[in-house]
């Protein structure tokens, strides 16, 4: 809890969530006319400047001049709403929710003043200073459709009147704000209104103490893109919230009223002959509260994980066990489930031979860490698939895996024409580069002409460098007067010899002309490696190829897997082997891989997350967090193969996984525990603690028990027989007092109410085969 003055806050320190809340921020003045004097006394004795004798009397001058703090009083600006949740006109399930406004003057609740305070308040104030303590101006006042009898379908209507039809001084039977100090102007300017039955009026106005811990200031320091909840923007803002849930069913209307001149009705204490309240409605906004349209998050992301607490095989990617299988199986039926535990599927296949049988096909994604395969050989170019198939003598059966790999990279890399046209480019260049390279192989001074320059230019530059200087050698006028030599002395042509292919291949592999060939692939391989780079991350990959079998992956089903490295491989060179059709673009291909970078295993997931569940469309926004020991994963890629299919990839095989709801954006009211609708996820309210001040104590719920929040702290009902939905925060037996016990403190504060009623995200973490 941090104090400044006027002010106190408490700070969030989630991944996803900074937020400072503070108690309040009262100003200095509140609204009204102000009068300030000065006042100018010459003493007595004081002898003026210019040296001539003291006054006999001091003559005195005052000024007195008025000035007025304006504030809204009666009207709103839409540039001070910042936003409001539930949002306008949303359409859903908010039976957990509080509504609130957030405003963009974070002043405003507190610039007018309540001029009465109740005695058991006054009592309370002895421990804190009046300053720190005073209540807002504004609450925020719910209704259900029907309650107002100016707005029956809960649209948030209001009516327009004058502030002297406001006050309604000449109607007993409806109670106006009692206000003074209002001119004849004001009077007559118009304002929105609600008449609210004196009975609801009743049962719904917070106390004035309850006013207290309903508006608190937020200071937001870094904006992020929020999915859930109100989107938080940068700055400082007042927040006014709702002491009541929208647990029926219908339109709901929700009114931000003044309560300046009601202060000594906030106790609800009416006169008996009052039938309405009227209050100024200074912003309203209406939604729809849908209880069907809720599902079960908090059961279906226990389901998920729940096969994986006993056993960590439950959730690997692999067939089933067929319902028919034998107990005892025989060789040959035990190889078969075997494969299946292993994640293969049986799949058509037509071989050269042109029988139709089948053959074993795994994809990248294994229950288990797949072994190298030693023949399949990947570190240089092929033209067909033929090297990747892996044949089973003892079955006579063949695993298609890494053949249907290769191809699919193949298939997708000339899918793309850019890529197709960049590659058979590049590698043109390289061969011509080579061809040139090994017609001179056996001349020195021309293949140096080939060779890199120290500074690493293009090749041939070094050579035309030097030729260059002294102007290209001597000038001709210089030639045509030198002496001649002697025909003896005229150097003789030397013959060289032609190299063989083999030894002029063979000179491609000296450091020179390698240089070269590299330098060239640099050149060309710009697109082709991010090409290459996406193609890691499985981008391009039908899901088909990914989860051969549908049965797989049923229908709320989590499951876990490894990546085959080598099933990866054959992809990649499927990809890169594209436009290699002679001996030379054989050779020259180990350049382009170097180039390019697609020899090694560099960027590989190496294991991940598949869910199929209503929980994808629901939640697209999932926090989804993979640690190995301490360390968080990186999440290398995340996809929605489908409306309802989730596929998460990371760097490495983590230990435990926590799912959670993204809960990242702001709004208040009661949580949701495994089978209890309406408890409260404790959160951390002491600094330099373990988990963090603002931080989520995992498993921490109020209140214990079975009891929930909708059981023990909501006011009694207004009709006998209805449900209750009102918040009772104070008393000795108010949600207040008992839940700072819960914390071990005397009392809360706004701003830690606050944090206690920001909704929680709903939090699964599954360590396979421990638990969840």
């Amino acid at each position: 809890m941090a104090t400044r003055p006027f002010t106190a806050g408490a700070r969030t320190s989630q991944e996803l969530l900074d937020v400072t809340f503070i108690d309040h921020m009262i100003p200095a003045a509140t609204a009204g006319t102000y009068t300030i004097g000065v006042e100018h006394i010459l003493k007595e004795g004081v002898s003026p400047i210019d040296g001539s004798d003291p006054l006999p009397h001091p003559p005195e001058h005052s000024v007195e001049k008025a000035f007025e703090i304006r504030a809204p009083q009666f009207m709103l600006d839409g540039a001070t709403v910042q936003a409001v949740y539930p949002p306008r006109g949303a359409d859903g399930d908010f039976r957990l929710a509080l509504p609130h406004i957030t405003l963009t003057r974070e002043y405003l609740p507190w610039e007018r003043e309540q001029k009465w305070t109740p005695p058991h308040a006054r009592a309370s104030l002895a421990e804190e200073p009046s300053a720190q303590r005073r209540a807002p101006w504004l609450a925020l006042l719910l209704f259900r459709a029907g309650e107002l009898p100016d707005d029956p379908e809960g649209l948030a209507l209001t009516t327009e009147r004058t502030v002297r039809e406001l006050c309604a001084e000449d109607d007993e039977k409806v109670l106006g704000p009692a206000l003074c100090g209002l001119d004849e102007p004001a009077l007559a300017g118009n304002c929105r209104t609600i008449d609210v039955p004196a009975a609801l009026f009743k049962a719904v106005l917070p106390s004035t103490d309850e006013c207290h811990y309903l508006a608190h200031v937020r200071d937001v320091a870094e904006p992020k893109l929020l999915a859930d909840g109100e989107v938080l923007t940068k700055g400082t803002f007042s927040v006014v919230t709702g002491n009541r849930f929208p647990r029926g069913e219908g339109g709901h209307a929700v009114h931000l009223v003044s309560l300046e001149g009601f202060d000594q009705h906030l106790e609800g204490e009416l006169p008996s002959e009052v039938a309405h309240v009227r209050l100024v409605s200074l912003w309203s906004w209406s939604f729809r509260n849908d209880p069907s349209a809720a599902f079960d998050a908090a059961g279906i992301l226990t389901s998920l994980v729940e096969p994986g607490t006993t056993d960590a095989e439950n959730l690997a990617l692999r067939l089933p066990r067929p319902v028919n299988a034998p107990g005892a199986p025989s060789t040959d039926e035990a190889h078969a489930l075997q494969r299946l535990h292993l994640g293969y599927v049986p799949v058509p296949h037509r071989p050269i031979t042109g029988e139709h049988t089948y053959a074993w096909y795994r994809g990248p994604f294994t229950p288990l860490t797949a072994q190298d395969v030693p023949d399949l050989d990947t570190s240089s170019a092929h033209t067909t698939a033929d090297f990747a198939l892996v044949y089973d003598q003892t079955y006579g059966v063949f695993d298609v895996s890494y053949a249907a790999a290769w191809t699919l990279g193949r298939a997708v890399a000339l899918a793309d024409p850019s890529y197709g046209a960049e590659v058979t480019r590049a590698r043109r260049e390289l061969a011509n580069s080579a061809v040139r390279m090994m017609a001179v192989a056996n001349d020195p001074v021309r293949s140096a002409a080939g060779a890199l320059s120290a500074d690493g230019n293009r090749p041939g530059l070094s050579a035309l460098a030097r030729l260059a200087a002294h102007r290209g050698g001597r000038t001709l006028v210089d030639a045509l007067g030198a002496p001649q030599l002697p025909q003896e002395a005229v150097p003789r042509p030397v013959p060289l010899a032609r190299l063989s292919r083999a030894d002029a291949r063979a000179a491609l592999d000296e450091d020179s002309p390698s240089a070269t060939l590299l330098e060239v692939a640099s050149h060309r391989a710009g697109t082709l490696t991010e090409r290459l780079t996406e193609l890691r991350t499985l981008r391009s990959v039908p899901f088909s190829y990914l989860v051969p079998d549908f049965r797989m992956l049923p229908e709320e089903s989590l499951r876990l897997f490894r990546v085959d490295p080598v099933w990866m491989d054959a992809l990649l060179a499927g990809a890169r082997d594209v436009a290699v059709h002679t001996s030379l673009d054989l050779r020259c291909d180990r350049s382009l891989r170097a180039a390019t970078r697609s020899g090694d295993r560099t960027g590989y997931p190496a294991a991940g997350l598949l869910m199929r569940s209503a929980l994808v469309p629901a939640w697209p926004d999932m926090v989804i967090v993979g640690k190995k020991g301490t360390r968080e994963l990186t999440e290398i890629r995340r996809a929605l193969p489908a409306s309802d299919i989730l596929l998460c990839l990371f760097d490495d095989v983590p230990d435990h996984v926590l799912i959670r709801e993204p809960s990242e954006g702001i709004h208040f009211g009661v949580d949701t525990d495994r089978d209890r609708d309406g408890v409260i996820a404790l959160r951390q309210l002491k600094a330099d603690q373990d988990p963090p001040l603002g931080a989520t104590l995992t498993g921490q719920y109020f209140p214990p028990g079975a009891d929930t929040v909708f059981s023990t702290y909501l006011r009694p009902p207004q009709e006998e027989g209805g449900e209750g939905d009102v918040l009772r925060l104070q008393g000795d037996d108010g949600l207040i007092r008992r839940l700072a016990q819960a914390h071990s403190l005397p009392d809360l504060h706004p701003a830690q109410l606050a944090v206690q009623l920001v909704n929680a995200p709903l939090e699964q973490r599954l360590v396979p085969g421990q638990g969840s």
